[in-house]
This record gives structure tokens, sequence and C-alpha cells, in this order.
């Protein structure tokens, strides 16, 4: 009896240490932000990196080797997204009538220096629509 006390023990022990790594894992690999009209994952570290188009990006994250992320949104959702990430602007460039923010996040991972600052949060606004990535958005907008 006390066998086999011993072994459901261990089995319960080995479950536990399954799903507690499991857990982290999957926190580590969630999504940044929440879904939008198009998430992309960046596979590179350049603006000519591959990326994919991703309709479930918990799990092409899980699959892939991913280094950035972003997604577009209907509307001007900055401040909310500011707010989110409790994030702190750096500096303001507008190209072609789009609104780029750089900003940085504690909340937030890796950074690229653009223009002598560290940023991780890439926010840009249109009249139609914000797009916003980490650590910066790649491609077109």
């Amino acid at each position: 009896m006390q066998k086999t006390w011993n072994v459901i023990k261990s089995v319960f022990a080995v479950a536990c240490s399954l799903l507690t790594a499991g857990f982290a894992l999957l926190l580590c690999n969630s999504p940044v932000f929440s879904s939008g009209e198009s998430y992309e994952l960046y596979l590179g570290e350049s603006s000519t990196a591959p990326f994919v188009s991703s309709r479930n990006p918990l799990l092409d994250k899980f699959a892939l080797n991913v280094r950035g992320e972003s997604v577009r949104y209907l509307g001007n959702r900055y401040e909310q997204l500011k707010e989110k990430f409790h994030a702190e602007l750096l500096f303001t460039e507008t190209v072609c009538g789009v609104e780029n923010r750089y900003l940085y996040s504690s909340l937030l991972g890796d950074t690229v220096t653009v223009n002598g600052y560290a940023v991780n949060l890439h926010v840009a606004v249109s009249a139609e629509q914000t797009a916003v990535g980490t650590p910066l958005i790649f491609g077109g907008f």
C-alpha cells in the first residue's frame, strides 16, 4: 500500500511539473496584442525578414522562431495601446500622412535602436487604421 501511494505521489508531482512548464511556455509564447484585422509574425531581425500572416498567432508562435509581431486595427487606437503597455513616447515622425510613434514599454522584451532610442513598441496611425508592432512594424502600412 505504501509503495502504491509513493508511485501515485510521484506521478502527481511529474504531472504538476509538466503542467507548470506548459503554462510557462504558453505565457512566453502568447501573442502580445489582441486580434485585429490582420496579425503578422516576423521571423527575422530586419524589414526584409520573412513574415507570416497568421490567423492563429498562438499556435504559429509555438512552431516558428518569431522575432517580432504586429497587428492592424480599424480606427485610432494609439491612446489605448499606450495605456495598456504603460509605454513612454520617445519620438514621433510623419511619413506620407501616417504618424509613426516610437515608444518604450518595460512590459515588452527586445528593443531596437531607432534614432538613438531603445524602442520596443511602434504605433502607426492613419486616418482609417492603427498598426502596432513590437519591436517595430516591419513591411508596409
